[in-house]
């Protein structure tokens, strides 16, 4: 029997295995799916299927990956796989349906998976924050929370269209697996049947290279049936070759048949160390090493230790590539999660910084944004670290939201108290906007004006009404002050007029000699300034004018300075009263006491001066400076006298 097991059934790294070729990342074949039942149901995307066929679709796709390994031996053309996680969730339906428009169905797997992974990502998230939302603003609520995302419904749609399409195109290749499971068990059949003594060893040997052929160019069989067919049809070749011992030449030539297709295997494989796309050498490498296990025979023993090392070594150096990429890419992960851990750590900060505006809730909003587009831009990290990071930047992420969400729920409620306090102040506006008591009623509705002004925002919703009515109410109360200030400017400008004539006539008197007549005839001139009423403000000037007037009549009545001097400001006091002007003359009233208060202390100091003087050694009784002094406080006195019958006079004016 000729012995070529070691050469039939070789892995890619150099060992034996009867089953199919495990990469040394996974132990299984590149890219290939087993539709479970938790897969069916995941998410609520995936098309129903019975349970008998998931069972299946395994080696359905397991064909494909096989055949587009085939496919690349001779052209390779690989969909290219974006950055998903830089596009939205409108932008990754868009690319889904772009994939599903432009390729066929079984070449864009894993750009769905991934487009589909980032879409869940991004859906999941912003679900997180509509519900941390809607329970900070609703924490006592019963009702259950629902958002709906219309891009999520057309996500759906568009997944299931994908799903549909591929189980159909996959269950049409579990036909094609047994439909090939048949034809490879008749092929073992006849290769029972193979040796007959009755036929030449020419015309047998024809027919087991005929069946070679035809089982070369079968298609791949269900994976649970994949041993035991081959090891039947490799039993029965090694039978084969037994009895083809018997024809030594006719073994010699099948043998160097082989051999020279094996060397072409070395040599495809040796120049594949020139591909620069480590991945794809890698896919076809594998495919190399199907050729070699399944369709090609064994070689002499000469022969079939050296073939294989040369085979083995180009297959090292391929894969040492291989193990240098993963090393690479591993890195780069590490490098990418030490990033993102930094990005975390940035946002948590954030979501512990109280701030106590809207503009820098803003700001810290933009800036946690931001971040979250630089985490998602910073790339993939090691698998076993991928659930721990995302798991802590959406609770970073929520936790600042959440901080956020509380300083607004607490502005809501001042804004509700705003709306409260200028509720207030709209309704008492209202009540006063169409009162005559000017005098009473001005101060208080400027008052509320300036309550109105230190009050905070209100919300939204109330702004634009309640500003309205309260503008209204003031507007309504100032236009109908505006219309009586313009009937008293024409009856001031009137009394301007009367006391203008007024003066000239009291400029015009001449003193009798008598003092008590003249004196009566000043104090009817002052009466009638009196009742001519006030004057407008710019034109007051004429009170100085009469005042000046009336000093000059004084001085020639011979009259005390603080008799004119309380005549003035009787004067004045009674112009004020008739005004009834309260706070000008509350006014008045704390001017005087301040001057009181000013003349004493003056009197003070000067008397301790005195005092200094005095208890000087060799001090003269008749010093000039002491005698100045004593001057200034009699003055002083005299003076504080006039301010005190000032301040009598008006407290008399406010008993009444």
């Amino acid at each position: 029997m000729l012995d070529e097991t070691n050469d039939n059934l070789p892995k890619a790294d150099g060992t034996l295995e009867p089953t199919a070729i495990e990469t040394p990342e996974n132990g299984t074949e590149e890219n290939v799916i087993v539709l479970t039942p938790e897969e069916v149901q995941d998410d609520a995307l995936m098309v129903e299927v019975p349970f008998s066929q998931t069972s299946t679709n395994a080696d359905a796709e397991e064909v494909e990956e096989t055949q587009s390994d085939e496919d690349d031996e001779t052209e390779h053309h690989e969909i290219p796989t974006k950055n998903y996680e830089n596009l939205s969730m409108e932008e990754l339906v868009a690319e889904l349906e772009h994939l599903l428009a432009l390729n066929q169905i079984n070449k864009i797997k894993t750009q769905v998976e991934d487009i589909k992974k980032e879409f869940l990502s991004q859906f999941h998230h912003l679900i997180d924050e509509k519900r941390a939302e809607f329970l900070e603003q609703n924490p006592e609520t019963t009702e259950q929370f629902e958002y709906h995302l219309p891009v999520k419904s057309k996500f759906d749609e568009v997944y299931t269209t994908y799903r549909a399409n591929k189980n159909a195109h996959f269950k049409k290749l579990q036909n094609d697996l047994q439909g090939n499971l048949d034809k490879r068990l008749e092929i073992v059949e006849a290769m029972k049947n193979l040796i007959n003594p009755a036929e030449s060893m020419q015309d047998t040997l024809k027919h087991f290279n005929e069946l070679r052929d035809q089982w070369k160019n079968i298609g791949p069989i269900p994976k649970d049936k994949y041993n035991h067919v081959w090891n039947n049809y490799h039993f029965h070749v090694e039978n084969f070759y037994d009895y083809l011992h018997l024809d030594r030449e006719a073994r010699d030539l099948e043998f160097k048949h082989n051999l020279e297709l094996k060397q072409k295997l070395v040599e495809r494989a040796e120049a594949l160390e020139q591909e620069p796309d480590t991945n794809n050498a890698f896919r076809v490498l594998q495919g190399l090493h199907r050729m070699w296990k399944e369709e090609i025979g064994p070689v002499g023993k000469d022969h079939r230790e050296e073939i294989w090392e040369k085979f083995s070594a180009a297959t090292k150096k391929i894969h040492d590539r291989k193990d240098l990429l993963n090393e690479e890419i591993k890195q780069r992960e590490i490098k990418n999660l030490d990033i993102k851990k930094e990005i975390v750590a940035k946002i948590e900060e954030l979501a512990t910084t109280k701030v106590d505006s809207h503009a820098l809730w803003l700001k810290q909003a933009d800036i946690v944004e931001g971040l979250r587009n630089d985490f998602f831009n910073a790339g993939k990290v090691p698998a076993e670290s991928n659930e721990e990071t995302w798991s802590t930047f959406k609770n970073a992420v929520r936790n600042f939201n959440i901080l956020k969400n509380a300083f607004y729920k607490d502005m809501k409620k001042d804004q509700h108290d705003n709306l409260v306090k200028k509720t207030a102040l709209l309704e008492k506006a209202i009540e006063l906007k169409d009162s005559t008591d000017f005098t009473a009623t001005t101060p208080i509705m400027m008052k509320i004006q300036d309550e109105w002004k230190t009050i905070g925002h209100v919300p939204r919703k109330n702004s634009d009404v309640i500003w309205k009515e309260f503008r209204a109410a003031c507007n309504h109360y100032f236009e109908q002050l505006k219309e009586q200030r313009s009937e008293l400017n024409q009856e001031e400008e009137q009394a301007f007029e009367k006391k203008h004539e007024l003066l000239e006539a009291v400029k015009a008197v001449t003193l009798e000699g008598e003092h008590r007549k003249d004196l009566d005839t000043i104090k009817s001139h002052i009466d009638s300034w009196k009742a001519a009423g006030s004057v407008p403000r710019n034109k007051r000037h004429i009170e100085g004018k009469f005042n000046k007037v009336l000093d000059g009549l004084f001085e020639k009545l011979n009259v005390s300075k603080k008799d004119s001097e309380m005549l003035r400001f009787s004067n004045r006091v009674e112009h004020l009263a008739g005004e009834d002007n309260g706070r000008k003359l509350e006014n008045e009233k704390i001017f005087i006491i301040r001057k009181i208060e000013e003349v004493q202390n003056e009197i003070f100091q000067l008397e301790n001066n005195i005092q200094f003087f005095s208890s000087a050694k060799n001090a003269k009784k008749e010093n000039p400076i002491v005698l100045e002094v004593r001057k200034n406080i009699e003055r002083h006195k005299e003076s504080i006298d006039v301010w005190k019958e000032k301040l009598k006079q008006l407290r008399e004016i406010n008993q009444e």
